[in-house]
């Protein structure tokens, strides 16, 4: 063995602590960069639970990365602490609703993460049970182990059913909790989400609503800087911070796709057994982010949606310039041919259309509406704003 090849190469000069440069580190409060007034108002909606009394429920709007999971986690977390010096049980759940994308799913996530069979004896199994029965058991766990339960629900537009937000936000009113009380942080990308509630959830649910808006390119390099520990003394050149900064303050001021392209930068010279992390590290890693992102939002997306997709793709390559311009028919012409490809019964062209619309909120493709000609009304033109084969293998990928 003593001449074998060492596949994990030498030891590792580039990062000190990699774990402050992933998305799901929780980094302590003098991290959280640009984000005070936000946290003064999380902090105040909720503050009630601190003292056992109903928090209000709180609606926070913003773009990707724009910090309201980070902020909501946080400040959750700060009131459990505070609680305690009250003599305050306060119980915290997380549930990405992307991922727990029905109402049992929510429900069932929700009374895993509370639950101390222990104290509760009561199980909650990952599948099996009617969802009456996971909102029976989740009531029992509140009920018997907190004053306060704080439920966040991440990506709230996602789940199919709102009568979650119904159930969760009028528990106390029903007679569902009698010994304790609960409160509801939802979180959207769609500043325009509670539009489409119940007028009954709305009342309920609509207590208190934050907008967070995009990081600037300012405090976009404070949040790289204050993670800049991640990395050996030294290892960072002078410039590689402020361009990370201006290429995700270029695109919609994206702290998590900053964070995300620091990251890569780093891996990609540790990858080439670089000393130092150079600005041409992280031009590569601003690429391999773009195909990650990709990649991902592709992965969860219906499918759909990704022949639709597919179908953008396929039309651009035929035309001249990787941005030419597909009309919304031409889109559908050859989904239709891609359904039939694979067998499946395509959509009607209305829902295509909502598709193209919800494409472009995930700014994966961009759209315009030009007009054809006297009597001829309008139409819309779509356009990729990525390569198009980079679409094509993260469709081919996800499948």
């Amino acid at each position: 063995m003593s001449d074998s090849t060492d596949y994990f190469g030498s030891e590792n000069e580039i990062f000190r602590n990699k774990e402050l440069l992933q998305v799901s580190h929780l980094p302590d409060g003098d991290r959280i960069i640009g984000r005070e007034d936000e946290l003064t108002n999380l902090a105040n909606a909720i503050k009630p639970a601190t003292r056992g009394h109903t928090p209000n429920n709180v609606l926070v709007y913003g773009k990707t990365g724009t910090g309201k999971s980070l902020c909501s986690k946080f400040i959750t977390n700060q009131a459990i602490e505070r609680a305690e010096g009250n003599d305050v049980s306060i119980g915290v759940a997380y549930v990405d609703c992307l991922q727990e994308s029905t109402e049992t799913q929510a429900v069932q996530s929700t009374g895993h993460q509370l639950n101390d069979q222990s104290e509760t004896d009561v199980s909650i199994p990952h599948s099996g049970l009617s969802t009456a029965e996971y909102y029976r058991r989740l009531w029992h766990i509140v009920d018997t182990c907190y004053d306060v339960a704080l439920i966040i629900l991440d990506e709230v537009d996602k789940i199919e059913d709102d009568d979650i937000l119904m159930q969760l936000s009028r528990a106390v009113e029903s007679g569902k909790l009698t010994e304790s009380t609960v409160g509801v942080i939802g979180i959207s990308n769609k500043v325009r989400y509670k539009d489409s509630l119940d007028e009954r959830i709305k009342s309920s649910l609509c207590e208190r609503e934050y907008v967070f808006s995009p990081y600037d390119a300012t405090q976009i390099r404070e949040i790289l800087r204050s993670r800049s520990d991640a990395f050996h003394e030294g290892v960072l050149e002078d410039g590689v911070v402020p361009r990370v900064a201006a290429l995700a303050a270029r695109e919609h001021g994206d702290a998590r796709k900053a964070i995300d392209i620091l990251r890569f930068a780093g891996e990609i010279a540790e990858e080439n057994a670089l000393e130092t992390v150079t600005e041409d590290c992280v031009d590569q890693a601003h690429e391999r982010e773009e195909t990650s992102r990709l990649a991902e939002l592709i992965s969860k997306s219906p499918s759909h949606a990704k022949l639709v997709l597919e179908a953008m793709a396929l039309l651009t390559q035929q035309k001249e310039g990787d941005d030419a311009p597909v009309t919304t028919n031409e889109a559908y012409d050859l989904y239709k041919r891609l359904c039939d490809r694979d067998g499946s019964e395509h959509l009607k062209l209305r829902r295509v259309r909502d598709i193209l619309s919800e494409l472009e909120f995930l700014s994966i493709i961009d759209q315009e509406r030009k007009w054809a000609g006297k009597g001829k009304g309008n139409y819309m033109e779509n356009r990729l704003i990525d390569d198009p084969e980079v679409i094509i293998a993260a469709c081919n990928e996800s499948e």
